[in-house]
């Protein structure tokens, strides 16, 4: 596959996993973070540069994996990106739950689990739609 494609895929991707974050977790779930999410934890100055570069990160991830596992469609790159995505939040919120006082409890990293899944189903059909990988489904 073209270095282009993938490219193109993983910008759009990010864009699209950055926009969705900002509603679930910015807007949404806004004061649920703020009472089950250690305050001291977050950063009150949003480090722009640094936000959007890791969801650009994340879309690349993917559509580098799309790319090698010749996916094929818009829905196969959501189940793709829903299973990777759902293994990286485990990692990582099991990991900040162990170490931290980030959650208040593991019902909040279990709700996490489920959002993050659904969010990275959405950015991997956009990755995929900005790959080309749209077939008749």
């Amino acid at each position: 596959m073209k270095t282009n494609k993938i490219l193109v895929g993983g910008v759009v991707g990010g864009v699209v996993l950055f926009l969705v974050s900002w509603v679930v977790w910015g807007i949404l779930l806004k004061d649920y973070m703020i009472a089950n999410y250690n305050q001291c934890f977050m950063n009150k100055d949003i480090i722009w540069w640094a936000l959007i570069v890791s969801n650009i990160a994340v879309g690349l991830l993917f559509s580098t994996a799309f790319s090698w596992a010749k996916t094929n469609g818009i829905v196969d790159g959501a189940k793709g990106a829903a299973i990777m995505g759902f293994l990286l939040t485990v990692f990582i919120d099991l990991q900040f739950y162990s170490m931290s006082s980030m959650f208040s409890g593991l019902g909040v990293v279990v709700l996490d689990f489920v959002l993050s899944t659904i969010v990275f189903a959405i950015g991997g059909a956009a990755v995929a739609w900005g790959m080309g990988l749209v077939k008749n489904e």
